[in-house]
């Protein structure tokens, strides 16, 4: 298998994964709820992606996984920018 083929596929599981956590958590609280774990799947999945869609030259594909990217990133720093603030 080609590298960028292989390396596409990963980067897809990996993005799958984090509705596959949001399910669980939402399962066992019975409730929609999504886990920091999600945003952690979501910019890896897309920055994998994002490196595959440049490899592809994909406009359409790297537009949606650079603004996404972004969104994912933003979450995480606001996430530990609220546990890292003084009471």
């Amino acid at each position: 298998m080609d590298f960028w083929l292989v390396l596409g596929f990963f980067a897809q599981g990996l993005f799958f994964m984090r509705f596959l956590f949001q399910w669980i958590a939402s399962e066992r609280r019975k409730e929609s709820y999504i886990p920091n774990i999600f945003w952690f799947f979501s910019l890896s999945g897309g920055l994998l992606l994002l490196t595959y869609a440049i490899h592809r030259k994909d406009p359409v594909f790297i537009l949606g996984q650079s603004v996404g990217s972004f969104i994912y990133l933003r979450n995480i720093i606001l996430i530990y920018g609220k546990k890292h603030k003084p009471a």
